[in-house]
């Protein structure tokens, strides 16, 4: 094997912005700043997410960012940072580089992911959220 999990790691996260639990929490509401969850669905059910958040499987970053794309999404064109996470900062971490690697130019993740934003107390709420009413 030529690189391994952690040899892809180690050069994203040498590239890319990381944010700790702290800074991302203060960016929480910024209307310039979109949360990306990058977890699949049975993650978001079992553990909840950022409210707020934009849902993006890992799988289909990609497709969802190249705007020549047919599953291109138009918030990935919006002039915004873009905050990636994920359960602990490992697939936030590669889908950040790669986002980066992509032209997406302000992008950053969150170390330790939705684990690390939990236990400094972010704001989370259960996936699906609760209907008012």
């Amino acid at each position: 094997m030529k690189k391994g999990i952690k040899d892809l790691l180690d050069e994203a996260r040498r590239e890319i912005v990381t944010l700790g639990t702290a800074e991302a929490i203060a960016l929480h509401g910024d209307p310039d700043t979109v949360f990306v969850d990058l977890r699949d669905p049975r993650e978001l059910e079992r553990e909840g997410t950022i409210p707020g958040a934009f849902r993006c499987t890992r799988g289909m970053l990609e497709f969802w960012i190249d705007p020549e794309s047919p599953y291109h999404k138009p918030v990935f064109a919006e002039p915004k940072t873009f905050v990636f996470y994920c359960a602990s900062g490992w697939r936030s971490a590669l889908a950040t580089k790669t986002a980066q690697d992509m032209g997406l130019e302000k992008v950053a993740h969150i170390d330790g992911g939705f684990g690390a934003w939990r236990k400094a107390g972010g704001p989370a709420e259960p996936f699906p959220p609760a209907k008012g009413g």
